[in-house]
């Protein structure tokens, strides 16, 4: 589709779930800020990231292809500029493309394609969760207990990171209109927020606490599913044995009193664009680049292919993008690539050959069929390839060596009845996999995926030595103090 360019500036923040917007459902979490945004622009109900963890969701993110497509498995193996990147092809053509907080890829010094890289966050030491290169005989993890001990308010050295990011991103716009450039700007701002440490600002933590939070979804024991690949996630990140009532109670108020930070920080760069007079000339894309469990299961943190993980939040904003508008159709994070290079005003066809992806522009138009999205997942807490395909209303999930899930989401949106096993589904589940396996052949791939993490795990002394380095529960902020567990 064609559209004329303008400025764009694209905002990730780090685990935020779609289910915990106003503008996608929510009745409890406050994000006026965003949902303003949607409000005046479009938002697609059904978008997905490329794999329900950091690393990987945003090497897939930079280069517009699934993970199958460029081998970023895990949070060891981070993006390191070798495939071109939508920041390399647009700075090549004169653009000025800058970063601003967290990417997440290998290590400073490497070329990930910006013209600038302002505060950035990359994986520690150039290696990462090594950890997560055990694929056999999960380890325990040794720094799972921080999720329900930093729950509850303050200050984290995250909430700090995104003041400094959210300034940062403020000072650049208001420079920007003294810069003179024939070509339009990219300004990729990356949040941290609403990802754990559950530790919230007070005023907005308090404002959650003290309602009457209802308990996460199948949270008690006799409710949670059984399924193998579950289990042993759970068992891997015990997150849930540090927990009893109260500190849930704690770590979802903190959760969605981060999910309002996060907005309100939001709502400061926005508010800059309106006062600098760039808004008229700058489009806005907001996302996460993958969800959270939320205690739901059982569960906390990633990993997993129910909606509250794999489901990302996608809302754009601008000219030529439809006003208070709703998609439906699935879209991808690989569709951000063909948008980010039109918004600009590269439509070249070399631009896109062998890239999966499909303008926004054009699924808001309604120019783009039925269609089928990719989510895959290769990492920690999993001993087995997870696949799932968006077909419809139905969401498939392939394991490799474990029964597969089928969930109707047009009649069970909260994913509470697995249908893999009902023969009345026979047909569906089968037309599923074959549409899967148009996308790739999954055997491979987990084939492919465990031979480049044994290649890492020999490279780095082996699986005692992993395990004895030991677990960061997250990665430091820059400038924090790194401490294994």
């Amino acid at each position: 589709m064609k559209t004329p360019a303008r400025n764009l500036i694209v905002i990730m923040s780090d685990e935020h779930s779609p289910k915990a917007l106003g503008c996608y459902g929510s009745e409890i979490v406050r994000t006026p800020n965003l949902d303003a945004l949607a409000a005046r622009g479009t938002r697609f109900s059904a978008a997905y990231c490329s794999s329900p963890v950091c690393i990987p969701a945003r090497a897939s993110f930079a280069v517009g292809k699934y993970i199958h497509q460029v081998g970023y498995w895990d949070n060891a193996d981070a993006y390191d500029g070798a495939i071109p990147s939508w920041h390399h092809h647009l700075r090549e053509r004169g653009h000025d493309v800058v970063s601003i907080g967290k990417l997440h890829f290998r290590k400073t010094g490497e070329d990930h394609g910006f013209s600038d890289e302002i505060i950035p966050m990359h994986i520690i030491e150039g290696k990462g969760d090594l950890m997560g290169l055990v694929r056999s005989e999960l380890p325990v993890r040794k720094g799972a207990y921080k999720m329900a001990r930093y729950a509850g308010p303050g200050e984290s050295q995250y909430t700090f990171y995104d003041r400094e990011i959210t300034a940062r991103a403020q000072v650049w716009l208001r420079e920007a209109v003294r810069r003179e450039s024939d070509k339009p700007w990219v300004l990729f701002v990356s949040l941290v927020a609403p990802h754990f440490p559950l530790t919230a600002p007070p005023e907005h933590y308090y404002h959650y606490y003290e309602q009457n939070l209802p308990m996460p979804k199948l949270y008690e024991k006799g409710e949670r599913p059984t399924h193998p690949y579950l289990v042993d996630y759970a068992r891997s990140f015990n997150y849930d044995d540090y927990f009893d009532r109260e500190t849930v109670k704690r770590a979802v108020a903190g959760y969605y009193g981060l999910c309002s930070f996060l907005d309100e920080n939001i709502g400061k760069i926005l508010r800059t664009l309106e006062e600098t007079g760039l808004a008229d000339s700058t489009r806005v894309m907001y996302t996460s680049d993958h969800g959270d469990n939320m205690g739901t299961r059982g569960l906390w943190g990633k990993s997993t292919m129910f909606e509250e993980t794999a489901g990302v939040p996608l809302i754009m904003a601008g000219e030529g993008i439809p006003r208070g508008h709703t998609v439906d159709t699935p879209v991808s994070h690989v569709d951000a690539y063909p948008f980010i290079l039109d918004a600009v005003g590269h439509t070249e066809p070399s631009l896109r050959e062998g890239y999966p992806g499909v303008s926004l522009f054009d699924t808001a138009a309604g120019a783009v069929p039925e269609r089928n999205v990719l989510v895959e997942y290769h990492g920690m807490g999993s001993t087995t390839g997870a696949f799932m395909i968006r077909h419809g209303r139905y969401k498939y999930v392939h394991y490799i060596g474990y029964p597969a899930q089928l969930f109707d989401l047009e009649t069970d949106p909260e994913e509470l009845n697995d249908l893999a096993s009902n023969g009345r589904y026979a047909a569906v589940l089968d037309e599923c996999h074959q549409r899967l396996l148009s996308v790739c052949d999954p055997d491979e791939v987990d084939r492919r995926a465990k031979a480049r993490q044994a290649e890492l795990l020999a490279q780095n002394g082996g699986r005692e030595a992993v395990i004895e380095r030991g677990d960061l529960g997250f990665t430091p902020a820059p400038g924090a103090v790194i401490a294994f567990d």
